[in-house]
């Protein structure tokens, strides 16, 4: 299969105040639409991978002939983080359901959970990304350097973000922990929870 990018489900500004228009229309049709680009390039004249999905191309990196593994693993690693990301995004959605259940049960509470993954998010040395992954029902959070994935070590995310400088420079610059704090008015609780639900 020929990967394509995904559309975003609304408009670049759809998420002002808290990440900007430009930063969005870049990170989608530069950023997201380059892993894709390069994901293609280097499955080119591998015809026993045409049929798997990004997510089954990365999840077993050892089927993928050796000279393109890197290739996979990090244009592939993008274009499934970006696509896992960008429907994570809504403004005004209240948090609630089973997945509240399971951050008290697992954190404590909301705030202690807000607290770790923010850290963790903060204190990701270089480019990367922080995750809320849930194993038999259990949630922990887990970074990966670059653009790889939990699912390349069989977990399973709920909620990520993509703490990469193009992610938020523009309107943040240095600022990496005002961007995670703005992170946390946009994420959209209902397709994380529908997301948990799914995992459990």
């Amino acid at each position: 299969m020929t990967h394509t990018l995904p559309s975003l489900g609304y408009d670049y500004d759809a998420l002002e105040p808290f990440i900007d228009t430009k930063t969005m229309e870049i990170h989608h049709t530069k950023h997201h639409q380059t892993y894709v680009d390069k994901l293609n390039a280097a499955l080119e004249g591998h015809e026993s991978l045409a049929g798997l999905t990004v997510n089954e191309l990365i999840s077993d990196l050892a089927r993928v002939p050796e000279e393109i593994r890197t290739a996979v693993r990090n244009h592939g690693g993008g274009h499934s983080n970006h696509s896992f990301f960008w429907p994570l995004l809504k403004t005004d959605v209240p948090l609630g359901g089973a997945i509240l259940e399971a951050i008290e049960r697992d954190f404590g509470n909301f705030e202690d959970f807000k607290s770790e993954f923010s850290t963790k998010a903060a204190l990701l040395f270089g480019s990367g990304w922080t995750w809320l992954t849930t194993d038999q029902g259990k949630l922990t959070i887990v970074t990966t350097p670059n653009q790889d994935s939990p699912v390349s070590t069989g977990k399973t995310p709920v909620l990520g973000l993509d703490v990469w400088e193009h992610a938020y420079y523009l309107k943040y610059q240095n600022r990496r922990p005002d961007y995670i704090n703005a992170f946390f008015d946009i994420i959209n609780w209902e397709k994380v929870n529908n997301l948990f639900l799914a995992a459990s």
